[in-house]
């Protein structure tokens, strides 16, 4: 199983990002696929979730209406997209899923808010 995330992100207050999660190696639709971010200096914080099958979502309430997962199943990714962008936002983004009882993440995404 692997989770390979896009690179690094630099954008200014305001602006959106999006980073993606490309799953390999287990049956894509079957799992869930979970974003977390942890900011510098600060504990891992849970976004949500998407069921990559149907597309269904979970989200945290604190993104909630700031942050969409969408899961393509023909490329077996799962992107996600955070809009109005704060320098508190500033965070390495990860992505997970659990597999036959095992955790799987990838390697992280750096998001950078900054003007």
């Amino acid at each position: 199983v692997h989770l390979v995330q896009s690179g690094a992100e630099l954008r200014k207050p305001a602006a959106s990002v999006k980073a993606a999660c490309k799953a390999s190696g287990y049956t894509f639709t079957r799992y869930y696929i979970e974003w977390m971010r942890q900011a510098p200096g600060q504990g891992l914080v849970w976004m949500g979730r998407i069921d990559s099958e149907d597309g269904g979502t979970k989200y945290a309430q604190q993104f909630k209406g700031r942050v969409t997962f969408t899961a393509y199943t023909s490329t077996s990714t799962v992107n996600v997209e955070l809009v109005s962008l704060k320098p508190e936002d500033t965070a390495v983004y990860y992505c997970a899923a659990t597999v036959l009882g095992r955790d799987y993440w990838g390697q992280g995404t750096q998001v950078t808010v900054s003007s």
